[in-house]
Formats: C-alpha cells, structure tokens, sequence
C-alpha cells in the first residue's frame, strides 16, 4: 500500500512455539547498493586473483549437490533459497522495468547499479570467471565464501582444518565481522535515489535473517552475539553512508539514531558506543567497527536478561512528547527486532504465549511508520514487560 513501511517482517510459528523472526525483502530484492571501502582489497591486488568457478563446481552429487545432511549444500541453496539462487529474475520483472524507468535505465539486467546486488558476477572481470560461470545465478556459493580456484580440491581433506581452508582463500565465516561484511552492503546499503525511486529500505538484521534463510550450514555462536554483531555492523554502515553525504539524509540520521539507542541495551549505557546524539558520522564508523570486532572476538558478551529487561521496560520513552514520533517510530522498528532475537535467550519465555502474544503485538504496532503510534506502543511495551516479568528474575 503506498506510504506503507515496505520492509516485511515475516513471523513463524511451529508447534505453539515462536521459532525466529528475521525480516524479509519484498521480491525486488537489492537494486543497488553502496559498497564501503573495506572490501577493495578483493580488486586492487597485484597478485593474480583466484577465479571464480560457479555454483555448478559444488552441485555434483557426490560434493554439495547430494543428499546426506552434510553434502545437500548446494541442493537446499538452489531448491530452496530463492531470495539469494533467484535474485537475478527479479530484474526481469513488471517492478522492475517501472523502477528503472524512473532512474532512466535502459536494461536492469544489464545495469550495474542493478547487478551489483542481483548478479554479483556481472562485476567480476572475464578473466576471472570460469567458462562454467553464469551471471544469472544469483548470489551462489562463492558471492559468501570467496572464489573456489584455490581452495575447491583441498577444503574437503579430512586432515584441513578451518585455519587451512582460510589460508586457502575460503572466506572465514565463522567470523561473525566478517560474515557481517559479507551480506551488509546488499542487505542495507541503498542510494537514496534509488529509494526515492520506490525500491523498499532494507534492514541488516543477520541473526533474523540467517534464521529464517534455508540454513545449509551448522551454527555454534549465540543468537545474542550474532545478533549484535550484526546491528553494530549495520550501525557503522548507516555511519559511513551519512559520513559521505553532503547533506545528511534525515531519515537515514534517524534510523542510524534509533539502532544506537536499541544497541545500548548491552550495558544500559552509551558505554563503548557512540551517542545517538553525537553527530560525528566519521567517529561514530570507527566507533561501531572496533566493537563489532571486539563482539567477535569474545572480548564483550551479552546477557540477554539484562538486555531484555532494558528494552523492554522503556515504555516511558515512547510516551515523551519532547521526541518526534518519526523517531520513535524508527527506536520501535529495531528495538521490536531486537526483543524478538532476544527473548528465546530467557529459558521458557520463547514458549510462553503471553509473551508471544505480546510481542506479535508489539510487531504489529511497528509495522507501519506512517501509522505508529507512541502511546499504544507505550502501552503495549508495558504489557510485555509484565508478560516476560517473572522470565527476568535472575535465578
């Protein structure tokens, strides 16, 4: 519906009980991005680069294309993960072609500014592509992992280790800053033409999101940790964007503020984190990048009792009338997320159907930013407080 709030946020239910939410991009997916400059070490190098073989170089049945529970990899992916196996179909689309139309581009499929989310291949010089390589599969196997050359033959030695397979040149996904690197910029980054043009905001929210993907892999980190690597991760991208702005963006400045005020759930403080009052978007980057790696490294933990009952007893914040709804609007959009990747952290709460009735609730009234409304939030964030109350009392 126009003036809607375009980012949909997909809930599941199994059996009575809330399994995870992450949040879902309408079908267009990523028409373009801003890629920050961290990653440009991948292009500038001297050396001879790796080629990238394809998808179809792990789909033989007796690699990732099988059926055991640890070679179905590529066959969940392309039977499965629609949103990354067929992003480069909706460039094909009716949307599509109308939102190229506004930003006068002739062939979406043939844009970089549409590809380079869409068909990540498409950016990739022809001497570093496979003669297997197609550009229309998609975010494949090697858009995460990095490309296969040297390490397709070895990463399967029972005597490799994962230290191994890295100095291979697999990318360290275990490595929760580098796993935020690698689906941040088509996750959140957008050109505020681009969305002025109609393509929906996007929202980096890594735990939800991995959650609610097709997993093809096995998770050891804590929803907790992976959760707020990614929000300090996607914190320092909102940072960079307005660095690089002439004229600050106002909604952006908004969001970036609302997602600092949820991040301080940790210690309940601005403590090693940047204010969302402070308007030095340059400090603020590196601020968000040295505790998102310190986060990963271990070096800080959350306990999401603590966190939980911060967030969840503000209610008082989105009954003051000195701050504008808009803002409020963008604090209920993250701190509903942030609740909801939180709560399976408290034993029993995640079944508990007050507290998920609650929470649905809490989700509906954040679901469109032009229809919030503070003191129905406020009240409603109470009578979650008072459903997840007991879940709270440290034991």
């Amino acid at each position: 519906m126009p003036g809607k709030h375009l980012t949909s946020v997909v809930r599941h239910f199994t059996q009575g009980k809330r399994l995870r939410v992450g949040v879902f991009i309408f079908p267009i997916l990523f028409f373009s991005i801003s890629t920050p400059h961290l990653f440009a070490e991948e292009t500038n190098s001297t050396v001879s680069e790796p080629k990238f073989l394809g998808s179809q170089s792990c789909s033989a049945s007796s690699c990732h294309g099988g059926a055991g529970e640890k070679s179905k990899q590529y066959t969940i992916w392309s039977t499965h993960d629609f949103h990354h196996a067929r992003p480069y179909a909706t460039l094909e689309t009716a949307r599509s072609e109308r939102l190229a139309e506004v930003l006068k581009i002739a062939n979406p499929t043939q844009s970089a500014r549409c590809t380079v989310c869409h068909a990540p291949f498409a950016a990739v010089p022809a001497e570093r592509l496979g003669h297997d390589v197609s550009v229309t599969e998609g975010v494949s196997c090697e858009s995460c992992h990095g490309p296969a050359e040297n390490w397709i033959r070895s990463h399967t030695r029972p005597d490799y280790t994962h230290a191994d397979r890295v100095a291979a040149g697999m990318r360290d996904l275990n490595n929760l800053y580098v796993r935020a690197n690698t689906c941040v910029a088509c996750h959140q980054n957008i050109d505020p033409e681009i969305r002025t043009a109609g393509h929906p905001e996007l929202i980096f929210e890594m735990d939800g999101q991995s959650v609610t993907m097709p997993r093809h892999w096995s998770e050891t980190n804590s929803s907790a940790q992976i959760w707020f690597v990614g929000q300090a991760v996607a914190a320092r991208e909102m940072s960079w964007q307005l660095a690089n702005q002439t004229s600050p963006d106002s909604a952006l400045v908004e969001r970036w503020s609302g997602l600092l005020w949820v991040l301080n759930c940790r210690e309940q403080s601005t403590a090693n984190l940047i204010s969302p009052n402070h308007a030095d978007f340059e400090q603020a980057k590196e601020s968000c990048a040295g505790f998102a790696k310190q986060f990963a490294a271990g070096e800080f933990t959350i306990d999401p009792i603590k966190a939980v009952g911060w967030l969840a007893n503000t209610g008082r914040t989105f009954a003051d009338k000195t701050i504008s709804k808009s803002l409020l609007s963008r604090r209920a959009e993250r701190l509903v997320l942030a609740l909801d990747r939180l709560v399976p952290g408290l034993p029993g709460a995640g079944a508990n159907s007050a507290v998920n009735q609650s929470l649905n609730k809490l989700f509906a009234d954040a679901q469109s930013l032009p229809d919030f409304d503070p003191n129905q939030f406020a009240n409603d964030l109470n009578t979650f407080h008072s459903s997840v109350a007991s879940f709270l009392e440290t034991k």
